[in-house]
């Protein structure tokens, strides 16, 4: 654990989360400002800067997390695909990004242009009531043991 990293803090219950899925080597969560409704994080518990350096058999377990968390989103959202995809640009702590796609544009920067090659909009932040309602009813869907 790195003391001053955000995940690392939330991964050690110091922080709150919209809690998906828990065990001893991974956290799934809701995003604070999701692209779509449902949009979850994927971390590893132990701190890791880049994904490239998780341990094959984390990034397995991270990987089989999100594929669950994406069966559950087609069902849910009714969408054709959902997005899994590593950024670590605001939280230097590897996270997978799980987004049910409701437009082709969800995921790329094209939704963000208007903010020019420099800039980007933060998503909004939904309620408090409205992101744990979506935990619940996703990881009920995705058959996980609410944490």
């Amino acid at each position: 654990m790195t003391q001053d990293c955000l995940f690392c803090k939330i991964a050690a219950g110091e922080l709150p989360a919209h809690k998906l899925y828990e065990d001893d080597h991974i956290l799934a969560f809701l995003d604070l400002h999701p692209i779509r409704q449902g949009h979850a994080l994927v971390i590893p518990k132990a701190h890791h800067v880049w994904f490239e350096d998780l341990p094959e058999e984390l990034a397995t377990r991270i990987t089989s997390c999100a594929q669950d968390l994406a069966r559950a989103m087609k069902q849910l959202y009714r969408v054709e695909r959902v997005s899994l995809f590593y950024t670590g640009i605001h939280v230097p702590h590897a996270h997978a990004h799980v987004v049910p796609m409701h437009h082709v544009h969800d995921v790329t920067s094209q939704a963000y242009f208007h903010d020019g090659p420099d800039g980007y909009s933060v998503p909004p932040q939904p309620a408090p009531e409205q992101l744990a309602e979506t935990a619940r009813v996703l990881g009920k869907a995705a058959g996980f043991n609410r944490v």
